[in-house]
């Protein structure tokens, strides 16, 4: 299918929106504090905030320039705030009032008029009329001033970059790090928000991509920042429908106890802390207002500095299972009781929000695994808990990456069973929690747990207590292999993942994604479209692209299906021998400007040739005319495409040779790709070959011929295995050209025939997507 990065927007359907729209601002803390930001009506938002030090600050933040939206969909950048005002009512509540040092501060950020880097401080009582807590605000940009009272600095409003309202909580001290001495939850909203003056209003981007069948995730680690209406506007626009994968994340969503000065998970007062609660419960009401389900998806993955050592599970040497992330997240212990407790505490919030906003209960336990240290390969079985789970002292396995004694294996069996037992135990919480009225999902990660560098480590981290139908459906998700072009190994994946687990093709999702880095955009999008199609090709009724932000980052844009999804093509040859008479002609197609002076300047618009022919010179009887009319109208015309092949061209030996598997290379093996594009070379011009004959391939690794490989449609040679690094692929074939009629008619006179003059049947090569 096609799709499309969409850096910019140019002459797509724009509207306008009121500067400040309460959808597009933001929020942002230090840790450990939390806060969240919610629309509450179409001119009102709500900020939560729960602050554990003193000197913690939150920032409702509203940017000039738009760096969240899709570009398809982002408000345009707009730093002149002169001559606008805005206004708004403000009621607070357990943070700092209006009327206090320290107490609502609009920051702007942006350059003076000479153009110098500057900030200026805003004092919101200043601008107040009512009471300290509940307030109404006018700010005309022109005439602000800086500074605790007035009169004071007057601030440049023509280059504002960004500006922030501080947030901080009743006994405040700044700077300080103290430890409060309980959690303090605050709030404040702003209603009743307007603007008013010149560029009051913002052009923003207002495409409605229509459904094209694919389904999106999200992650509240992600999507902390913004507002729930913000991320729908953005997943609706694009063409998702159906059902939103939400991983509720690792670091965000929970409580926290104060303990030796960090802080901890903790029960007490609830299981989700008030900022997450609010946004969590404004996004299941928009989902299902704009026809949207939520699946809810829950890792044992947990902000290491919050997590109890004693839930983490940890290396033969005693070490905790620690990601990359930085800072990093640990692995709970599947066979720690009071984690996995607590894991279904958290599952059950999660229900009782989709129940109150009247959602069906979609449920995905995400990714649980026994972590795999890195740079040893050493399995994570040894907390305390886990090591009671196997039996009290359980062998040692220093690394996956060796062989195995039949111990070991024994050891990954049973902590597989450990395993399945603690993801069981969460699905039986859920359906416990939804009154049985839940669907339960698991999502796997096959290039961690099918590694080929650690072959058992699916004993532990796929167990067979996941057989079908333990839970209502599978999910999948690849993406490791998929950008690394690891075909071999995805397929291998897919097909153990069919005998070992058992799930139908109807009951098997697939996530497609994801680019971690914005400047792989390029290669890995076009990769990630792919496997969405090949995954529809399978049969796959659910696919989800992993995630929404870096969606919007890079303009990923996946189109409908239209009319070229297919080109019509019958798979046929054009039935009559050609003569030595009939004329094949490559043509170019290439733009020529003449300057004044006489030279010229040309650019080849096209990288291959394009190959068209006239056949009529190969008719020789009317019997052969017939067999023309009749195949002509077989075809519509130039409606569908056929074979034909090419009396002057049509081998990889030279022009007209015998195939020989060395003639033509494929491309270099690098260890993981295992797809290969059939091509000739014509000199530096590479053209791909999509009609081969396929008995005539003949193809070698190095030098070696080969058949351990299969032919995929549109000339790609797949192997079994992926060659290794620096291996010469190559391959010899006979080919076709596909072709169609060049004109909706075809003109014969019975006359001319007669006389011995051939028909005029020209032909003209089809482009095919490879």
């Amino acid at each position: 299918m096609s799709f499309w990065l969409a850096r910019d927007r140019k002459g797509q359907h724009s509207d306008y929106i009121q500067r400040f729209d309460p959808r597009f601002w933001t929020i942002n803390f230090p840790r450990p504090m939390m806060a969240s930001v919610v629309t509450t009506a179409p001119d009102a938002l709500r900020v939560d905030c729960t602050f554990f030090h003193e000197g913690e600050l939150a920032g409702l933040i509203w940017e000039s320039e738009d760096r969240l939206d899709h570009p398809l969909l982002a408000y345009e950048t707009h730093r002149d705030y002169a001559h606008c005002v805005l206004r708004f009512r403000w009621r607070s509540g357990g943070v700092l009032a209006l009327d206090v040092p320290h107490g609502p501060t609009l920051t702007i950020e942006g350059r003076d008029a000479a153009g110098q880097p500057r900030a200026w401080y805003v004092r919101l009582w200043n601008y107040a009329s009512g009471a300290p807590s509940d307030a109404q605000i006018e700010l005309p940009f022109s005439s602000l001033q800086s500074g605790y009272g007035l009169p004071g600095e007057a601030v440049h409003p023509a280059d504002i970059d960004r500006m922030f309202i501080s947030l901080v909580p009743q006994g405040y001290i700044e700077g300080s790090e103290a430890v409060l001495s309980a959690p303090i939850d605050g709030w404040a909203e702003l209603t009743a928000l307007s603007c008013e003056g010149e560029n009051a209003s913002l052009e923003i981007g207002d495409v409605l991509i229509p459904a094209h069948g694919e389904q999106i995730a999200t992650a509240y680690d992600d999507s902390f920042n913004q507002t729930p209406a913000r991320l729908l506007r953005n997943i609706e626009g694009l063409g998702y429908r159906g059902r939103i994968v939400h991983y509720v994340g690792m670091s965000h969503y929970f409580r926290l106890e104060p303990l030796g000065g960090a802080h901890y998970v903790s029960l007490a007062g609830g299981v989700l802390n008030a900022p997450c609660e609010a946004w969590h419960r404004a996004y299941a009401a928009a989902a299902r207002e704009h026809g949207f389900d939520l699946i809810w998806s829950l890792s044992y993955e947990l902000f290491d500095a919050h997590c109890w050592n004693d839930w983490k599970q940890r290396a033969p040497d005693g070490s905790p299972a620690l990601t990359g992330w930085v800072p990093p997240s640990t692995l709970l212990s599947p066979a720690h009781g009071g984690a996995m407790a607590y894991l279904q505490q958290v599952a059950r919030a999660f229900v009782t929000i989709a129940q109150d906003a009247a959602l069906p209960v979609l449920f995905q336990i995400g990714e649980p695994w026994w972590w795999t240290v890195p740079a040893t390969g050493a399995p994570c079985l040894y907390d305390a808990s886990a090591k009671a789970a196997l039996g009290g002292d359980p062998v040692t396995i220093a690394s996956l990456r060796g062989p195995l004694d039949p111990a070991q294996v024994a050891l990954l069996d049973a902590a597989g069973q450990v395993l399945a037992d603690s993801t069981l135990a969460l699905a039986d919480a859920v359906r416990d929690a939804a009154d049985g009225q839940a669907e339960i999902l698991l999502l796997t990660f096959t290039p961690t747990v099918l590694d080929p560098a650690t072959p058992e480590a699916w004993r532990a981290n796929m167990p067979t207590g996941w057989r079908y139908p333990a839970f209502d459906r599978l999910q999948l998700e690849d993406y490791d292999w998929l950008t690394a072009g690891a075909e071999a190994a995805r397929r291998r994946a897919h097909a153990f993942v069919d005998r070992h687990l058992a799930y139908p093709a109807a009951a098997t999702d697939y996530f497609s994604g994801f680019v971690l880095a914005p400047e792989d955009s390029e290669e890995f999008w076009s990769l990630i479209d792919h496997a969405l199609d090949e995954a529809r090709a399978r049969g796959v009724s659910q696919r989800f692209v992993w995630a929404l932000p870096q969606v919007a980052r890079d303009g990923y844009t996946r189109l409908p299906p239209g009319d070229d999804e297919m080109i019509p093509f019958d798979d046929v040859a054009y039935p009559l021998a050609l003569g030595r008479d009939a004329a094949a002609s490559p043509e170019f197609s290439t733009s020529v400007a003449v300057t004044a002076s006489g030279y010229e300047h040309r650019n080849a618009l096209w990288s291959d040739a394009r190959m068209r022919y006239d056949v009529g010179p190969g008719i020789r009887s009317e019997a052969e005319l017939g067999t023309l009319i009749a195949f002509f109208r077989a075809r519509y015309g130039p409606a569908r495409g056929f074979r034909l092949r090419d009396p002057f061209d049509f081998s990889s030996n030279a022009m007209t040779g015998i195939p020989a598997a060395t003639d033509q290379l494929l491309g270099t093996g690098d260890g993981a790709a295992s797809r290969f594009r059939l091509v000739k070379h014509y000199g530096a011009q590479q053209r791909p070959i999509t009609r081969t004959e396929r008995g005539s391939i003949r193809v070698a690794v190095e030098g070696v011929e080969t058949a351990d490989w299969t032919l995929e449609h549109g000339g790609w040679i797949v192997f079994d295995t992926a060659p290794p690094d620096g291996a010469a692929i190559t391959a010899g074939f006979l080919f076709d050209v596909p072709v169609r009629f060049a004109e909706d008619r075809l003109d014969v006179s019975g006359l001319s025939f007669a006389a011995g003059e051939a028909p005029s049947v020209p032909l003209i090569e089809v482009r095919e997507a490879a």
